[in-house]
């Protein structure tokens, strides 16, 4: 029996008294990804992206380990609800135009202490003072500043990278710095610069070698332009700044990367916790896939083909074949390409179809973390070949929050 062959059969073991769809977190995965990634952060803390859970009681159980700390977030009323919950360091990675929201956290000092929002823009700051004068408080917000950390070639003609932050320079991002320092009721305690170009790009697509070597070599530039780049920047905010808390960089895949800046104080990582399909495709790491969902077989069409309920679940980003989860248990499966997952059925071909019954189930991979859980109310922590606890996800606990 190979090892998926046997993680199915405990799987199947573990929720036999569940009917699907259901999703899971395997426990033993799920530490051994943790203890990974405290390896590659080489001692600095790891700040766990909750998008990539979207979990409160796995949120906890990974920041209960010694080498996390820290939530990096990804929305205003998410950030308080965190910090409402008991979290006491949540940094906001992403700018928010929530007044409501602005006004509750200016005008609670336990917010105000808890949470860190983002900045790259004194509009806004304007936002968050507009709900000081609609009814809110008088709290000192916490600003992080974010550096984009794109790389630009051929005198900026050519960009690769997310379009995210329009501080680029040293200078940018240390004007910023002042003009944040000078607004009364702001204090910048920290910088952000996610590398999504490196951490979220794998670099060992199979059955393409040649466009593998090109992202390992366009990564091995941007990692070096990067880590001068952050490195002024660093210094410069730290001469507006001296009290400067923290700096933040990096994603799942390239922890070890950013770790090994001096500049940097901190990891950001999330994904890697669960190991979705998208983190198959590196050659610095691999990992252990933690998080399933399972569909049942509802259908038998013919020989060599099996009808799931639903499954189309399909993630953000650019679409492509990539953002679809895979069928992954039992091994063999594929999707017809004429219909591929579908919202209320999903047809699975492949010479395992023929052994599985009406009514088994068949286990799934999403293709981004977090996301999974925006399907799901619940998730089944599996020990071994038996659930021990059932868990609320953001959802099950009647937040979406985006």
């Amino acid at each position: 029996m190979t090892a998926r062959a046997a993680d199915r059969a405990r799987y199947d073991r573990a929720t036999a008294h569940l009917d699907a769809p259901v999703a899971i977190v395997d426990l033993e995965a799920f530490d051994a990804n943790a203890d990974d990634l405290l390896r590659r952060a080489g001692g600095k803390p790891i700040r766990v992206a909750s998008k990539s859970v979207r979990c409160r009681a796995l949120l906890e159980r990974v920041l209960a380990r010694d080498g996390f700390a820290g939530v990096m977030s990804f929305t205003l009323a998410e950030s308080l609800w965190l910090a409402r919950s008991g979290f006491e360091d949540v940094l906001l990675a992403y700018p928010s135009a929530d007044r409501a929201g602005y006004a509750e956290l200016t005008a609670d000092p336990k917010l105000a202490a808890a949470v860190t929002v983002m900045v790259d823009d004194v509009a806004q700051l304007d936002l968050v003072d507009a709900a000081r004068e609609g009814g809110g408080g008088r709290e000192v917000v916490r600003v992080c500043l974010e550096l984009d950390t794109s790389l630009r070639l051929l005198g900026g003609r050519v960009r690769v990278g997310a379009r995210r932050s329009p501080l680029h320079s040293p200078a940018e991002v240390a004007d910023l710095a002042r003009a944040v320092a000078r607004r009364p009721g702001f204090e910048v305690v920290g910088i952000m610069a996610y590398e999504g170009h490196v951490a979220g790009v794998g670099d060992a697509v199979a059955g393409r070698p040649f466009r593998s070597r090109a992202v390992r070599l366009m990564q091995a530039a941007a990692r070096r332009e990067l880590a001068e780049r952050r490195a002024a920047v660093v210094r410069a905010v730290r001469a507006v700044v001296p009290g400067l808390e923290f700096v933040n960089g990096g994603g799942t895949g390239s922890v070890q990367h950013t770790a090994a800046e001096d500049a940097v104080t901190e990891i950001a990582a999330g994904s890697g916790l669960y190991v979705p399909r998208l983190f198959d495709n590196y050659t610095s790491f691999s990992g252990r896939p933690a998080a399933l969902f399972a569909q049942p077989v509802v259908r038998r069409p013919g020989v060599g083909v099996v009808t799931v309920l639903g499954g189309g679940y399909p993630a953000s980003g650019a679409a492509g074949a990539d953002r679809l989860p895979v069928p992954y248990l039992p091994e063999g499966l594929r999707y017809d390409p004429q219909e591929g997952p579908g919202e209320v059925q999903t047809p699975l071909l492949g010479s395992p179809a023929d052994d599985l019954l009406i009514g088994d189930k068949v286990w799934f991979r999403h293709a981004k973390a977090g996301e999974l859980c925006e399907r799901f109310d619940a998730l089944h922590l599996v020990e071994g070949d038996a659930v021990t606890a059932t868990v609320p996800t953001y959802r099950g606990e009647g937040h979406t929050f985006l």
